[in-house]
């Protein structure tokens, strides 16, 4: 090749660049177009809303270490009658135990001291550990038949927030601000808080809220207790307002003339993470700040919520953060890993979460936003009607079971005070209308505006999505 058609190839490959370059531009503006005009977007476009939504923020209360359905919400009396008894083989059916029990060679049936009641309209059973729960009978709809295939914590919880049980795919929260973005761009659409009870057992990971191999503006941000809340988010000794902002304005420029090049969008993800953490620095201080709330509204969520970092504290700060339009709104609470001890565990941990989980469903409520907010409270699996390890009259423990278990919904979009699925008399296997991980999954996307099989996104060769290729919406909780 002589030096006159090397030219001309240059000029070619750098013509082809500008036209992607200019054609990225032009996909963004389409792309903000959607979601400007949901119902007017692009047919076959990925990014949602591709339909009305019904739910305009999630907040998803998280137990983590799998709640015991059966001493809170699943009501069988038959493991009262049967106490102690063997588990019988046919209810069994040769399932897959974990490594802590499946060496046991009895397996006794197992229940406390604990009182079931129906509550509300309803009629809906809990337990005397939710007292406060009673109350918001009538708000809640309970899935009793939910199931999952992985039997253990980790993978489990992964499963949950991933729709996959190994780690690297995207959270729930990061799927939906790819899918939706944000309606307040002066905070991240993706927001976690932590708690755990005293007695804390199974460890979380950033890989919870994690973006995957989304663009990394859609990872969760962590918001911590105490004085920084957000790590590295203030400007460091020296620097003032004025000259952090020039500073960013100079990076942008480089970024810029960087993506020109290179044509890798996560340079464009870190420019708005830059400017994202700038906007941070006066608005999340302001949104965090919970010290003019009223003291009825302390009453309400109980004196926990004077306390950074427990659940009752991060209850109101969801609340916060909802009325500042976060769009996903991610707690979890950790110590439900009952292997031993239940009883005692069980009445500890039910009141870390009780009143501040049903005060978060009144207070939207008072203030209009129950219409357009979805609560969900539960965890990654359930727990065996049988004793793991020793069963005596005051105590025993649970091993995993993710044959059936538990979760609620509340708010926008689902049928109040409705009970949906079965179990069988031993609370042991599913008899009525199962409800897979990810068909939870498609129906929480479904309320928001989004079809799960439409929203994807192109890795490695192949399109994935929260709920890989299976899951189905379960439209008789619809609304």
């Amino acid at each position: 090749m002589n030096v006159k058609e090397h030219i001309q190839d240059v000029e070619r490959q750098l013509s082809r660049r500008e036209f992607l370059f200019k054609s990225g531009l032009a996909l963004g503006a389409t792309a903000l177009g959607s979601m400007l005009n949901p119902l007017e977007a692009l047919a076959g476009n990925t990014i949602g809303p591709h339909f009305t939504p019904k739910v305009k923020r999630v907040i998803y209360l998280f137990q983590s270490g799998a709640p015991s359905q059966l001493e809170l919400f699943d009501y069988k009396p038959k493991l009262k009658q049967m106490f102690g008894q063997e588990l019988p083989a046919s209810v069994r059916g040769g399932q897959r135990l974990t490594g802590m029990s499946s060496n046991q060679k009895s397996f006794p049936l197992a229940m406390g001291k604990f009182e079931f009641a129906q509550y509300g309209h309803s009629r809906a059973w809990m337990s005397d550990l939710l007292p406060h729960h009673h109350q918001i009978a009538d708000e809640l709809t309970f899935i009793k038949s939910m199931h999952t295939e992985a039997i253990n914590h980790d993978p489990a919880v992964t499963f949950f927030q991933t729709g996959n049980q190994q780690a690297g795919r995207p959270s729930m929260g990061s799927w939906v601000s790819y899918g939706l973005g944000s309606d307040n761009k002066n905070l991240p659409t993706f927001c976690v808080l932590l708690s755990r009870s005293n007695n804390y057992d199974q460890p979380l990971y950033a890989k919870l809220w994690g973006n995957g191999f989304l663009p990394s503006e859609h990872q969760g941000v962590m918001f911590r207790a105490g004085k920084d809340p957000v790590l590295y988010l203030n400007d460091p000794d020296g620097m003032d307002r004025t000259s952090r902002r020039r500073m960013l304005d100079y990076l942008g420029k480089l970024h810029h003339e960087q993506f020109k090049h290179e044509q890798d969008a996560e340079i464009n993800s870190r420019v708005n993470q830059y400017e994202m953490a700038f906007r941070m620095q006066t608005s999340v201080p302001e949104t965090l700040d919970i010290s003019k709330e009223p003291d009825y509204i302390y009453q309400m969520y109980g004196d926990d919520a004077r306390k950074p970092g427990t659940f009752a504290a991060n209850c109101l700060l969801a609340r916060k953060l909802a009325e500042k339009d976060v769009k996903f709104i991610q707690l979890y609470h950790q110590g439900w890993d009952h292997h031993g001890g239940l009883p005692e565990n069980i009445k500890k941990i039910t009141k870390d979460v009780d009143q501040a989980s049903a005060a978060l469903i009144k207070d939207l409520k008072q203030r209009g936003m129950l219409d357009d907010t979805l609560v969900v409270w539960g965890g990654e699996f359930g727990r065996t009607n049988y004793s793991q390890g020793k069963l005596t009259v005051d105590n025993y423990g649970r091993d995993h079971h993710p044959r059936c278990f538990t979760i609620w919904m509340a708010g926008a979009g689902v049928k109040k005070g409705m009970t949906y699925g079965e179990t069988d008399e031993f609370g042991y296997n599913i008899v009525r209308d199962p409800v897979h991980v990810h068909d939870f999954q498609a129906t929480l996307l479904h309320l928001m505006g989004i079809d799960h099989e439409k929203m994807t996104f192109k890795h490695q060769g192949r399109r994935y999505r929260l709920t890989d290729v299976s899951g189905k919406v379960v439209r008789p909780i619809l609304v």
